[in-house]
């Protein structure tokens, strides 16, 4: 038996896969998330959302994707490992992303970015989609990439731009993208999500619970336990999570009726050792 069900919930709530129904909407992340949408929307092309690593950006584009990917108007695409050596690969991802196929037997960087430009007008102009392209831990992508990408921005209408762009990456992105010339005036969103504070963190913990089926929801973490997670992890909503099923493991093991300080000072001195 899960340690879970014997707590009365329906669910593991503190797993650390990025599944968009734990998406627990702070005030960044739901700002983030809204300001996505309006870019998307209206067409503007290149979106970044930047931050740490486990401050929440890959569940964020699984929240997104769930958002987008049954609208009729939308076609949504996503490359999860970016990590391309050459232009030809990087090309050729993209078009096995597009569900295209080039008859050439032995395609060219033209051939390639022509396949892709005819792709994108004849989805955005003559069957008015809307395009979107996502790409998780874009600090992987090398410099070539970088440069397709911006390329592929350069297609346009009057009006609007052809592909929708969302690169989620952590910071260390942001001083590569200022070496392109060109690429940051692309940029029309631009959003750093941050750790939660400790509100943020008593919060998420309530959250996830509820979403498990709890019906208790905070009253399986004391006050004190709460504040101690805060402390440890930082507001790193990975760290977060991961503490917690923990935590709860050790309640089930203890037999406490919650999680309290001494349980997570406990844990916390075991990690460190």
């Amino acid at each position: 038996m899960s340690y879970y069900t014997v707590l009365g919930l329906e669910k593991e709530p503190f797993s650390t896969s990025p599944d968009p129904e734990f998406f627990y909407e702070s005030r960044e992340h739901r700002a983030a998330l809204m300001r996505l949408l309006i870019e998307i929307r209206l067409k503007r092309g290149l979106s970044l959302i930047l931050g740490d690593v486990g401050t929440g950006k890959t569940t964020l584009s699984r929240k997104l994707f769930q958002l987008l990917h049954e609208r009729p108007d939308t076609i949504f695409h996503m490359i999860l490992e970016p990590a391309y050596e050459t232009e030809e690969l990087f090309l050729d991802s993209l078009l096995r992303t597009f569900a295209m196929k080039l008859d050439t037997p032995n395609p060219s960087i033209l051939d390639y970015r022509e396949a892709i430009k005819t792709y994108l007008f004849q989805k955005g102009v003559e069957e008015d989609k809307t395009v979107v392209l996502l790409i998780d831990e874009a600090q992987k992508l090398n410099t070539l990439s970088l440069e397709i990408l911006r390329g592929l921005l350069n297609y346009e209408t009057n009006e609007y731009k052809l592909l929708q762009l969302v690169l989620l990456s952590q910071m260390e992105l942001l001083p590569r993208l200022r070496e392109i010339r060109n690429f940051l005036d692309r940029v029309s969103l631009k959003y750093v999500l941050n750790p939660l504070d400790e509100q943020g963190t008593k919060e998420l913990i309530e959250f996830r619970l509820k979403q498990a089926g709890g019906d208790s929801g905070p009253s399986f973490f004391t006050e004190e336990a709460i504040g101690e997670i805060h402390r440890y992890t930082h507001g790193y909503p990975r760290q977060i999570a991961r503490f917690c099923h923990h935590a709860l493991r050790e309640l089930v093991a203890e037999s406490k009726p919650a999680v309290d300080a001494q349980i997570i000072r406990s844990l916390i001195t075991r990690e460190v050792r």
